[in-house]
């Protein structure tokens, strides 16, 4: 049967649970195309705004006989599966799991696999990440179904964790003691155009069993990345360059000051001493219509979506959401953001739970230790800042731009979210988000969620100083919460 090059068929997700297969979902789905998602357990995808709008098929690439039905029908594959992380065998996990996917897309007919990967001279002596990158694309290749492979550098984009690891490093340190690795050449490219460029190779026959590099407009260091970060956030950083700081120490360092593990950090430095830059124009003759970003650019976006406090992937969000019926509470570091996330199964549904959230605030107050928000508004109105004394517009009814107490109103969904922005005096911006999920057996998931963005160390010293208080408050308020919704749908 004779198919149209622009229209790739039903397209099989793997990695959907991650970062790029996470945010890649959604621009297929606005493309109009179908889409199924391969995942270990489909619980992890609970949440997504798009889950209603997908398959889901559950399957894991390490165990091939589950691989045959959740390729059924498929026509094109995205191979966004990683093994970064779970332990030093890696390189050989990453090619194990990739051949038992090209093998299950071949006996399917499979006739197009689209793998993102990485960049860096083949011919060089790269470290074990981007060797296995290499090394994974090749045996997707083993069965001879077209693969088409993007090979890219650092992601500059929320939640990347190589962008978040340079992030974090440039946010946290005034002064920063530098490796030479921080002076090799690189070529950042924004998550946005990484998408366009997957997005695109369905249709583009040419693309097939093609290696195509895809970079930003810039070539810059390491340097010049935390530099330029710093310049967009309106920081002053110095940088000390060392003469030895060993990948294994530097990972250590990196796992103090981020939330990268040292696990995780260690192959990502190891890779930093290769350069990685584009060597050829194929992607700009193959795919003209995309304009690659600079830097600068690059993470100006990535810091606006941090700016309105729209968090559109999570690590803990995995965790969290496949916990059963437990009550999971969740404190990580994510797109930029402080994240303390808590979530409880409440008896009523998410239109009583909704109401319940919804009345915070003013005369009624906020239910648990009432006292203490009080006092952090006086504290806040000695100090030049809004205090409490607004209250709210109306006890029940909340609106998008409605004050509430020291918070703003955000984003406000009847029956389902509830998002405030805090305006008092804080050293970064905080907000924080109430959900109502809808679940199969009648009940209401309550996901409650600070988010807090630090201002380089003060910021950080105020998020840790109080957190023993916040977490007493937090755990009383969702409980008070779910008591008050269960109470109001039994009357």
């Amino acid at each position: 049967m004779n198919h149209s090059s622009s229209d790739p068929g039903l397209i099989l997700v793997t990695g959907a649970t991650g970062y790029v297969g996470g945010r890649l979902v959604p621009r297929l789905l606005a493309a109009g195309q179908r889409v199924r998602c391969l995942v270990r357990d489909p619980a992890r995808l609970q949440g997504r705004e798009w889950i209603g709008r997908v398959e889901v098929a559950r399957g894991d690439a390490f165990q091939p006989e589950s691989l045959e039905a959740a390729m059924r029908g498929v026509r094109t594959v995205y191979y966004l599966v990683h093994s970064l992380g779970g332990g030093s065998n890696f390189p050989e996990r990453d090619v194990e799991a990739a051949r038992n996917c090209a093998r299950a897309a071949r006996a399917a007919r499979v006739e197009r696999i689209v793998y993102l990967g990485g960049l860096g001279d083949p011919g060089a002596d790269l470290s074990a990440h981007l060797r296995s990158r290499q090394d994974t694309g090749a045996a997707l290749g083993e069965t001879r179904v077209p693969v088409t492979e993007f090979r890219a550098a650092v992601i500059v984009g929320s939640g990347s964790v190589s962008f978040e690891m340079i992030r974090y490093l440039t946010e946290r340190l005034p002064i920063m003691i530098c490796p030479r690795w921080v002076f090799t050449r690189i070529q950042p490219i924004a998550v946005r155009n990484v998408l366009d460029y997957l997005v695109a190779a369905p249709g583009c026959p040419e693309s097939a069993g093609r290696i195509i590099e895809i970079g930003g407009k810039d070539v810059l260091t390491y340097a010049d990345m935390m530099t330029g970060y710093a310049k967009e956030r309106g920081l002053r950083r110095r940088l000390l360059a060392v003469p030895v700081l060993t990948p294994r120490l530097s990972s250590y360092w990196v796992h103090v000051v981020t939330p990268i593990p040292a696990r995780i950090a260690q192959p990502l430095i190891k890779g930093l001493g290769n350069e990685v830059i584009v060597r050829d124009d194929l992607a700009r003759r193959l795919f003209p219509q995309i304009e690659p970003l600079d830097y600068r650019t690059a993470v100006r976006l990535a810091l606006e979506k941090v700016d309105t406090g729209h968090v559109e992937t999570a690590w803990s969000d995995a965790l969290t959401s496949s916990q059963g019926g437990r009550i999971p509470v969740s404190l990580v570091s994510s797109e930029g953001m402080i994240i303390e996330r808590r979530q409880r199964r409440v008896a009523a549904t998410a239109a009583d739970v909704y109401r319940s959230f919804a009345r915070l605030g003013g005369a009624q107050g906020w239910l648990y230790l009432d006292w203490a928000w009080q006092l952090r508004g006086i504290a806040d109105r000695l100090c030049g800042g809004v205090g409490m004394r607004r209250g709210r517009r109306d006890p029940e009814d909340v609106r998008t731009g409605d004050p509430v107490d020291f918070w703003r109103v955000e984003a406000a969904e009847p029956g389902r979210l509830l998002r405030l922005r805090a305006e008092m005096k804080v050293p970064g911006r905080a907000w924080l988000e109430f959900q109502a999920r809808s679940m199969p057996d009648g009940s209401t998931l309550l996901v409650q969620t600070a988010f807090f963005e630090p201002k380089g160390l003060p910021g950080l010293a105020y998020w840790y100083a109080l957190y023993p208080v916040h977490g007493m408050i937090f755990s009383g308020l969702i409980r008070r919460i779910a008591e008050q919704a269960e109470r109001s749908g039994g009357a």
